[in-house]
């Protein structure tokens, strides 16, 4: 199912039913401030286990990273130190994903854990979802291999792509070309990863 949101102004009952549809373990595709990413809810084990097996990746070694509405509640997810949470503090809503130690709280799906990339995307529909869902988001870039394709930019391609592998496509314009920015902050200083879209405030 393809539905039409809009970025301005997200339609509260659109969201309500994406929102619905994601605590009964469904999947959906949604844009954020870089590309398109596919998501359900990061607590729902059965569905994070759906998107694995649908991308062919193992939840305990592939990086996987949770969507939030903003730094309120991060600590029942991740350890984060002053410094840290400054620097998050800084650079969010924006398009960058921080990897930081995980607390016990994720599911027992992310057991082997011991990171996990937090986002807060600076993008109106991913934040309504994740408020009216209650719970983080799992999120994990739509891309072919490595690459970034057109047919991951256009919602339209998307669905007719991802029909029938997932739920809902939502349709939010069209989706950058290029990642977030990946800082690594489990060792003593932070550290960019991965180069990506947006340039981070340090200072």
């Amino acid at each position: 199912m393809l539905i039409k949101i809009y970025p301005e102004n997200p339609n509260p009952k659109e969201v309500a039913k994406v929102a619905a549809l994601l605590r009964d373990g469904g999947i959906i595709i949604y844009p954020t401030d870089t590309v398109y990413a596919m998501g359900c809810d990061a607590l729902n084990v059965r569905a994070v286990e759906r998107i694995c097996k649908l991308k062919g990746i193992n939840p305990q070694k592939s990086n996987l990273s949770i969507i939030c509405h903003d730094l309120s509640n991060i600590s029942e997810y991740a350890r984060v130190s002053n410094p840290v949470f400054k620097l998050m503090k800084r650079n969010l809503p924006g398009p960058f994903t921080f990897i930081l130690n995980a607390t016990g709280s994720l599911p027992k799906i992310y057991k082997n854990r011991k990171e996990v990339g937090i986002r807060v995307p600076d993008n109106s529909i991913a934040l309504a979802l994740v408020e009216a869902l209650g719970n983080p988001l799992l999120s994990t870039s739509v891309r072919d291999k490595d690459e970034i394709m057109e047919y991951s930019t256009d919602p339209e391609l998307i669905h007719e792509e991802y029909r029938d592998s997932v739920d809902i496509v939502i349709d939010g314009g069209f989706g950058g070309l290029e990642p977030s920015t990946v800082v690594d902050c489990t060792g003593e200083e932070p550290e960019i990863v991965r180069q990506g879209k947006g340039e981070l405030d340090e200072n």
